[in-house]
């Protein structure tokens, strides 16, 4: 069974029951994340965890509480999958956008970014910047759903999103596009003193442990922003606006 809910004028689709979710695979339909009852193991879950697998939809097994929890219809029959309120761009949509206007490419690479008014935040910010696009991986991380659409308060209509396997991958693929990575990490280089004009990714990482250690690797540069302050870090989506404003300075300048 296919349920739609209308938040604040946002379609999301929640999705429960094994053939719903199998008809939903075939049809086309983009699944962010399946929730699987543990250790079912039956033919039509086995046909759902082949079309995830697939698909590169993130699976997660969950007891038969939390799945009541998350049903809507308590028709679950052990599965429910969330379905993207938006699609999905591709990563040379997001190059040919800049190409389109012609300026050298401004992209978010958003590190397992996993709560959902960060993500949505980020992607208001990206668009207010003059970014061409944001990427986000598809696993451990935060898909497109209605609550980021309506953080975003609507720059989803105008920001691709790209979603990737592997995020230090596209990094080395968008090198040979002319691309240079500037990362945000407390132990790095203060960001005002890093040239971040031209072809540019701005990577964030997790709202927790940053930028992982392997995407970071495939990063240029590593800027910090100066904090005089008592804690040590800000929020992701705020440090993503400081450092795409310098960006800003930068390319106008």
């Amino acid at each position: 069974m296919e349920k739609e809910k209308n938040v604040s004028g946002i379609r999301e689709f929640t999705i429960e029951g094994r053939n719903a979710v199998i008809e939903a695979f075939r049809s086309g339909k983009t699944i962010d994340k399946i929730f699987i009852l543990d250790g079912c193991q039956d033919g039509p879950v086995s046909t759902i965890k082949r079309e995830a697998k697939k698909h590169d939809t993130m699976i997660k097994y969950v007891t038969k509480e939390r799945l009541d929890q998350l049903s809507d219809t308590g028709k679950h029959q052990g599965v429910i999958a969330y379905a993207a309120a938006y699609e999905y761009a591709e990563v040379e949509d997001i190059l040919e956008k800049a190409r389109e206007k012609g300026e050298p490419p401004f992209v978010f690479l958003l590190d397992n970014i996993e709560d959902p008014h960060n993500l949505g935040a980020i992607i208001r910010t990206a668009n207010l910047a003059g970014a061409h696009g944001v990427i986000i991986p598809k696993n451990r991380a935060v898909g497109l759903t209605a609550t980021v659409a309506r953080t975003s308060a609507g720059a989803l209509n105008y920001t691709p999103v790209a979603k990737v396997t592997n995020l230090a991958k596209t990094i080395e693929e968008l090198k040979k596009e002319g691309l240079w990575f500037v990362c945000a990490d407390m132990g790095g280089t203060t960001m005002y003193q890093l040239d971040l004009k031209g072809p540019i990714g701005l990577v964030i990482g997790n709202e927790g442990e940053g930028v992982g250690r392997l995407v970071k690797e495939k990063c240029d540069m590593i800027a910090s922003i100066p904090m005089k302050g008592d804690i040590d870090s800000l929020n992701a989506s705020v440090a993503a606006g400081v450092l795409a404003y310098e960006i800003v300075r930068q390319r106008l300048g």
